[in-house]
């Protein structure tokens, strides 16, 4: 993420990002990038199926939830009972937070209740934060792998490599090739690309396509990134290659694995409901939107399928 706040020379700039990504590498700021972080935004929020009043706005309540980390709820004269971003403020016994400042100019000022008291908090992990960092860095690992795959194939059109003596044979080439690319059953060449005894005038360069494309392996990388993050965020998927030698245990550990962090945030957010329901009298709840049994079962299928 380039700072542009002030001119500063690419020495400042370049100790500036070694602060937010390693050297040399800065693809956070890229659109490319910044759509894949996006789309996995939306595979996260998918896993969860959440129950709210009507009148709270159901997108800004995910978004502040998986962005921000938290999300207050507190009761107001002139809207009622509501869900509000704010900054968590003090500190308890436990070193927890003790207020929630919100800041709303349509609330008149600037709101410090205590939490447990004035109001309560829906909070994502036990430490606040929310799960931009893992969309940011699977986010980038993809969009590498993307712009690799796009690279390659532009590198992968071409298999021969023309040297002419000239600008004018390299024109005659140009002509030879574009006729020939376009289909036609004869292409007659300039009489000057041929020596005296009729050899071609040119030097060629072939290239081993064969050995230089690598568009497939790339995009077989894209997608271990995708069930990487899947498996972060709780999603069912395989995380491996399909074979023949995939176990039952094999797949329980996977199965494990892709539950246990989604599991931690579940209970997290269940807590902060639970608190709010009491304190407010609401019917706030929280639900995973996969069966993992029913995920072990379909992948063992899928494996005596494949015997």
């Amino acid at each position: 993420m380039n700072y542009t706040g002030i001119p500063a020379p690419y020495d400042q700039i370049n100790i500036y990002n070694g602060t937010q990504n390693p050297s040399t590498v800065h693809v956070n700021d890229a659109a490319l990038s910044r759509f894949f972080q996006r789309y996995l935004l939306e595979e996260a929020i998918s896993v969860f199926e959440f129950k709210i009043p009507e009148q709270w706005d159901i997108n800004f309540f995910r978004y502040c939830l998986f962005l921000i980390g938290h999300i207050g709820v507190i009761n107001t004269d002139k809207y009622g009972i509501i869900c509000m971003n704010g900054m968590p403020s003090g500190m308890g016994l436990y070193y927890q937070p003790v207020k929630y400042i919100i800041a709303n100019p349509l609330l008149q000022g600037t709101l410090q209740p205590r939490i447990g008291e004035e109001c309560e908090v829906i909070r994502m992990q036990p430490d606040w934060s929310g799960m931009f960092d893992l969309v940011s860095f699977y986010g980038s690992m993809m969009a590498l792998c993307a712009e690799s795959a796009g690279i390659n194939l532009i590198n992968s059109k071409l298999a021969y490599v023309f040297m002419a003596k000239n600008k004018a044979m390299a024109e005659s080439m140009k002509k030879m090739y574009d006729q020939i690319h376009s289909g036609n059953p004869a292409v007659f060449p300039d009489a000057k690309l041929f020596d005296g005894e009729g050899n071609p005038s040119w030097m060629l360069f072939n290239q081993n396509l064969q050995q230089t494309y690598i568009a497939p392996q790339i995009m077989a990388d894209l997608h271990r990134w995708k069930n990487l993050f899947l498996t972060e965020i709780g999603i069912p998927n395989s995380n491996f290659e399909k074979s023949e030698r995939l176990i039952t245990n094999e797949v329980n550990a996977n199965n494990t694995e892709t539950s246990a962090k989604v599991n931690l945030w579940l209970d997290q957010i269940k807590d902060g409901m639970h608190r709010a329901n009491n304190m407010f009298g609401l019917d706030l709840d929280v639900k995973l939107r996969f069966n993992y049994d029913q995920k072990n079962e379909m992948i063992q299928e899928d494996n005596t399928d494949e015997r």
